[in-house]
């Protein structure tokens, strides 16, 4: 995980670059502000290494010319085109209840963001203490949305590994209605070229994939759906269309789209 990155921004930021300087090593990333004369694309691309930046937008994820944070303001416009009838997410995640969900494999928060908006009441969780920190701040600037406000109090963000997150509700013999997952990493599939046309990686992806590699860091989440299993009425797992089934294992009913499925697994 990475343990020291760069931090660029210019001279009027620099305070609240500070402030997430001291937000990310309370969070042991060591973060190495460069104070630039401009912080543009030409920067960027003279710069390709992942870092961070500051602007008057907050904190970014930067690599390779591009930069990227979890705007949640973006969503806004597919959030008021949602419904429960359009959403197939809906119908697995039966968001029409209302459920108590747990988002075991948070991403940039987008899918934990649209369930929230139909009716959920998510707890999101994430162990990357970047990757949190830049989702963090993306709440925060939702909350100040007068369409996003009512929609993030539904959101509750949770600094931790998903494994232990899940096993210390075990522990306790808690219950939720949905655990989500969809996991970063879904290669193993049944037809490897269809899989690849599919998934072409965002810009977004792309910069997340460099700061969570998989090599070593990031698991396929086999592990959270034995997990998930034991405390959850249902557990949904979102999966590319022709992808094998995570761990292996059969679900009770499945959701087809164009693109993806989403595989459901119920409590007995």
């Amino acid at each position: 995980m990475v343990s020291e990155i760069r931090l660029f921004t210019e001279t009027e930021h620099l305070q609240k670059a500070q402030q997430y300087q001291a937000v990310l090593s309370s969070r042991l990333v060591n973060v190495n502000i460069d104070v630039i004369d401009q912080l543009n694309a030409r920067f960027l691309r003279l710069n390709p290494e992942l870092a961070l930046c500051v602007d008057d937008q907050g904190l970014w994820l930067c690599a390779n010319g591009m930069k990227m944070q979890p705007d949640w303001k973006a969503e806004i416009a597919r959030l008021k085109r949602a419904s429960l009838k359009s959403e197939m997410i809906a119908r697995a995640c039966n968001l029409s209840e209302k459920p108590n969900l747990i988002d075991a494999t948070a991403g940039l928060g987008h899918d934990s963001l649209l369930m929230a908006h139909l009716g959920a009441h998510v707890i999101l969780i994430e162990r990357h203490p970047i990757l949190f920190t830049l989702l963090e701040d993306s709440k925060k600037q939702a909350a100040g949305d007068p369409f996003l406000a009512k929609v993030v109090e539904r959101i509750d963000l949770v600094f931790s590994d998903s494994t232990a997150y899940l096993q210390q509700q075990i522990g306790q013999d808690h219950q939720v209605d949905v655990v989500y997952l969809d996991p970063m990493f879904p290669q193993r599939d049944q037809n490897q070229q269809a899989i690849k046309k599919q998934a072409q990686v965002k810009k977004q992806m792309q910069l997340l994939h460099l700061l969570l590699p998989e090599d070593g860091e990031m698991d396929l989440g086999d592990n959270l759906l034995e997990l998930a299993i034991q405390i959850a009425k249902r557990v949904i797992v979102k999966r590319p269309r022709l992808a094998v089934y995570l761990a292996e294992r059969i679900p009770d009913h499945q959701w087809q789209g164009d693109a993806c499925r989403f595989d459901a697994y119920f409590s007995k």
